[in-house]
């Protein structure tokens, strides 16, 4: 059987603005839910122009995936020239709204670009902030702590899971991999299950190796194989310019009789058997930087 698991990630103040109820709106009419992460604090956006200096193929990534006009002018210079609007803050019935509407909602970050720009670097105690923060916002909106958080960028530390397995999360969506696994990483086993993402994200893939928008489905349905799949999207792509070829990718999925569910759906299915697995900071394709990536223990 095909399974899909969609994981949305939402990294902006236009993300969720926009791009959650665009979303909501897709899967509604599909009859079919997600697990989405919120961005719980500022969004600084804007300072991830950084990223031209240190990390190879961030500047090409941009300008090949129309990263300007995908995520708009604004939001590009939030954090630097514009003030940094707080995010969940502003919008706490979109986040009431797609738990309403069936979703599961879990944490994101709280500031996605320092997450993602800073983590190696940072203390226990920053990270701890951090996490600390983006859980107390989502209590005090939703009524209940996070069962789950999934890391800016794929980007994890021994800090971040470590304390991940302190909160007692039901799981977690930090990697990029084949499996559900409980990951070991710098030689020490977490407790915390791993569901990581097991297609490429569109930002990845778009304008490289003959990928456009108009064939881009073509492509993630060669990619679906037997049992689990787990596809990361973006509120900022897919509920926004690249809405449309997101719900044409739902309907054809669905004619090929694939079964939808939330990546906690997948967990309860597959934490039982779940294996040990290494899990390691390193490249892949299409991406600037680094991500957590799973690999078979040696």
């Amino acid at each position: 059987m095909y399974t899909v698991a969609l994981k949305v990630d939402v990294d902006t103040y236009a993300g969720t603005r926009d791009g959650v109820p665009r979303l909501i709106e897709i899967m509604e009419k599909a009859g079919i839910h997600a697990t989405f992460y919120f961005s719980m604090g500022p969004d600084n956006s804007g300072k991830a122009i950084r990223r031209i200096f240190t990390r190879k193929g961030f500047l090409q990534k941009m300008l090949r995936t129309g990263a300007p006009s995908a995520y708009g002018i604004k939001t590009m210079l939030y954090g630097t020239l514009l003030p940094a609007p707080q995010i969940a803050a502003s919008f706490p019935e979109i986040l009431k709204r797609t738990r309403t509407a069936g979703h599961e909602t879990g944490v994101h970050c709280w500031d996605h670009v320092y997450w993602h720009d800073y983590l190696p670097r940072l203390s226990d105690a920053k990270v701890a902030s951090q996490l600390d923060q983006g859980a107390q916002l989502f209590q005090e909106i939703m009524g209940t702590r996070p069962a789950t958080t999934a890391a800016p960028g794929w980007t994890v530390s021994a800090a971040s899971l470590k304390l991940q397995d302190a909160m007692q999360l039901d799981y977690c969506s930090d990697s990029r991999g084949y499996a559900p696994f409980y990951p070991v990483f710098d030689g020490k086993r977490y407790a915390t299950l791993q569901i990581p993402s097991t297609w490429p994200t569109m930002d990845e893939i778009l304008g490289s190796d003959g990928v456009t928008a108009q064939n881009i489905n073509d492509f993630y349905l060669s990619q679906l194989k037997e049992g689990l799949n787990v596809h990361t999207i973006h509120a900022e792509m897919e509920g926004g310019v690249m809405s449309d070829s997101f719900a044409d990718l739902i309907e054809r999925l669905k004619k090929k009789g694939v079964r939808f569910i939330t990546l906690g759906e997948a967990a309860a299915e597959y934490r039982k058997d779940a294996p040990e697995a290494g899990m390691a900071m390193g490249e892949l394709p299409g991406r600037a930087g680094l991500v957590a990536i799973q690999a078979p223990l040696s």
